[in-house]
């Protein structure tokens, strides 16, 4: 013990002796012209001159993966002139669970996957948007900080995702010394520059080690909104990142929830308690109806706290840490934390002071509070995309509602939203309940809903503006993929056959389920655009259609439970078991 805390003072020392100029605190900056806040009136500029820019590419990608597909009796290149069929895609909440699952998934749709199969290789590259939340955010954060490496090319570098826990990530005492020395370092030093912290500053520090590896110090002093300057974002070579939280001032955990989404670009919400947005640049500048009243900062978006804001749930896990293992200032820090603020990230100042035309709570409070972007059960991000009305969203749930497996609450919820006043700037396509969900097998096959415009009438006159999802929830094939969401350690192999099963999820069983599989991928992409130009489906697409559109139907037998067959039909049961699918004793369930 008295070596432990002679080894922490001594590494303070030589951490302040070799800090770096831009570390985690924020720092003063000349203040721009005009208000840094405004009305969600519209898409971001910058955002906008993004998609703009990125336009020509995605249609190329998408025409490529078109022609590929194999669709029958449809010319791709007539099409693609009158088209421009726009992709969203959205990574479910769960831990590492979902960050490794979604991993897979991803890669699966990559052009740049060196996998010999290639059922869905390019959608990546055709897509306009990608979105993430708690470890979702995880994978679409460390991704585009990183340039939009490519999943193959994390794994072979073996710098990022090195998934130890972060309560003990290092093998030697004195080199988890070391870390936590530094990450309190780094957090005191922003208390030091004026702002407050909680216990979501040391967590997003502690999980910039597996995610920000890549920059010195850990990612110390890299910004959310440096994404815009890095190379691939200049050259609009991949979808626009977009992480997503909940706002917990008056929060409750249900459909009145806030939900604020955090861009390169801009912070801020689309719902009615707020419609606002800050520049992401200046968050921590103190604003009033959004005029800066004094200096102007950079820094508070460090890429890692914007991280752990969306995964805020985590931040108990740092409540397991030794004492002694920790210098006083993260000690103090952590223990002080009262139970309910646990799994907040404040935000303080609140750039939303006085700055909504409405008298809300958040506009008249002196400091924003957010947490963890599937507090309020809309475990997929996929309001995002629907205020940007794209025409068809991959929606991967790779949720823990049963046994860790996903039950299609993270789409009931968004669905259900649209009837509140808090969802008024949207509509989402029909679905059913849980029930229906599990015992129809909805969860062990990808469905598609929205299928056809013309039923969806009672929700919306702009019936063309509501995407078509596709639905692709966690199941098994290669690897019993339902780990706990506390689990926080996995051994390189576990996290590869994770991403494996990911990838087969995506594709199919790497095409081997249904070999039409891309074409009524690619029929599913092209149908709102087709349905705006009064073009008729082919013979292929409608067969594609009957075969994963959900047709309405609500199950009202007795429960049946999960059947993870290939079929996806219960009555065919074959097994996926503990006896023929690894992992089965892998999940873990605490911190």
């Amino acid at each position: 013990m008295y070596l432990i805390v002679q080894i922490i003072l001594l590494l303070q020392v030589v951490l302040a002796a070799t800090s770096t100029s831009k570390g985690y605190a924020p720092f003063a900056v000349s203040c721009p012209a005009g208000s840094l806040t405004r009305d969600a009136s519209g898409i971001n500029s910058n955002e906008k001159t993004y998609i703009t820019n990125r336009q020509s590419m995605a249609k190329s990608a998408l025409a490529t993966f078109l022609n590929n597909a194999k669709l029958k009796d449809f010319d791709v290149p007539s099409f693609m002139k009158q088209a421009s069929p726009k992709i969203g895609l959205a990574i479910s909440g769960g831990g590492y669970r979902s960050m490794l699952t979604g991993a897979g998934e991803l890669a699966a749709l990559d052009s740049r996957t060196s996998s010999k199969d290639k059922t869905l290789a390019g959608i990546l590259q055709a897509s306009s948007y990608i979105t993430g939340l708690s470890g979702g955010s995880w994978l679409v954060g460390s991704i585009a900080a990183n340039n939009y490496l490519s999943v193959d090319k994390i794994l072979a570098d073996g710098n990022l995702w090195n998934l130890k826990s972060i309560l003990n990530y290092y093998s030697s005492t004195i080199s988890n010394v070391l870390m936590w020395a530094e990450i309190g370092k780094q957090v005191n030093d922003k208390s030091k520059a004026g702002f407050n912290t909680s216990i979501t500053d040391p967590y997003s520090r502690a999980i910039s080690y597996q995610f920000l590896s890549n920059f010195n110090d850990n990612g110390a002093g890299v910004l959310w909104s440096d994404v815009t300057s890095n190379s691939a974002f200049r050259a609009f070579q991949m979808p626009f990142p977009i992480l997503v939280a909940d706002a917990r001032d008056n929060y409750i955990s249900n459909l009145n929830s806030t939900v604020f989404e955090i861009t390169p670009y801009e912070l801020g919400s689309w719902d009615p308690s707020l419609k606002s947005f800050v520049q992401t640049k200046y968050l921590g500048t103190n604003l009033d109806s959004g005029k800066p009243t004094g200096i102007c900062y950079n820094g508070y978006d460090n890429t890692g706290f914007v991280l752990g804001t969306s995964s805020s749930w985590f931040n108990q896990a740092l409540l397991k840490l030794s004492n002694s293992r920790l210098p006083s200032f993260l000690s103090n820090l952590i223990t002080s934390v009262a139970t309910s603020n646990i799994q907040v990230a404040h935000y303080k100042p609140n750039p939303f002071y006085k700055s909504s035309k409405q008298d809300t709570s958040i506009s008249k409070s002196s400091s924003l509070d957010l947490v963890d972007g599937g507090e309020d059960g809309q475990n997929l991000p996929l309001l995002p995309l629907l205020n940007r009305k794209v025409d068809v969203i991959f929606a991967y749930d790779n949720s823990d509602n049963i046994n860790h497996w996903p039950n299609g609450s993270a789409l009931i919820k968004t669905y259900q939203r649209q009837f509140v006043a808090q969802g008024k700037s949207f509509a989402f396509p029909h679905v059913p309940d849980h029930k229906t969900f599990r015992n129809l097998n909805l969860t062990s096959k990808p469905v598609f809903f929205g299928c056809d415009a013309k039923n969806l009438t009672s929700l919306t006159a702009n019936i063309y503006d509501v995407p078509l999802v596709i639905y692709l929830p966690n199941r098994p094939f290669s690897y019993w993929s339902n780990t706990s969401t506390a689990k926080l350690e996995y051994s390189i192999t576990a996290r590869n056959k994770m991403i494996q099963n990911g990838y087969e999820i995506a594709t199919r069983k790497n095409g081997t389920l249904d070999s039409e599989w891309a074409a009524c991928v690619g029929c599913a992409i092209i149908r709102r655009e087709q349905e705006r130009l009064g073009k008729a489906q082919t013979d292929q697409c409608k067969q594609c259609f009957k075969k994963y559109c959900w047709d309405g139907t609500i199950y009202r037998g007795a429960d049946i439970g999960d059947n993870y067959s290939d079929t996806g039909l219960t009555k065919l049961a074959t097994a996926y078991n503990s006896q023929n699918v690894a992992g089965f004793n892998d999940g873990s369930s605490d911190f």
